[in-house]
């Protein structure tokens, strides 16, 4: 935000934020018991796939960058298996499933093809 650099500008960084945002509308629909539980483990991790691409980007080896860009990339997996777990419980609808789906597919095929080129 205040820092003016490279990877701000990037499709993945504007995906990764935009992700995190969905993360968190979606789960004010989590009900009060989740509080702690469920919701702040989607917004962690959502947070973390932003965060880790981010610090990621800043690193100066490609071993460094690679590292941070699987950490984000695992914490995308994380969160499919935790939507999985609040639709089961019926506490998103399949409409907002999709959308965070479809983002989530966007972050982690963008994420994919980094990971794959620093091979």
């Amino acid at each position: 935000m205040f820092l003016d650099l490279t990877h701000t500008k990037t499709e993945l960084y504007k995906a990764t934020r935009s992700f995190v945002l969905e993360c968190c509308k979606a789960t004010r629909l989590l009900p009060s018991d989740e509080k702690y539980i469920l919701t702040q483990q989607i917004r962690r991790a959502a947070l973390s796939v932003h965060l880790n691409f981010s610090e990621g980007a800043s690193r100066k080896s490609a071993a460094e960058r690679k590292r941070f860009y699987e950490i984000s990339r695992s914490s995308l997996i994380e969160i499919d298996a935790a939507l999985d777990v609040a639709f089961d419980l019926e506490y998103i609808k399949k409409e907002q499933l999709n959308i965070l789906g479809d983002a989530m597919y966007e972050c982690f095929r963008q994420l994919s093809a980094i990971i794959n080129s620093l091979k």
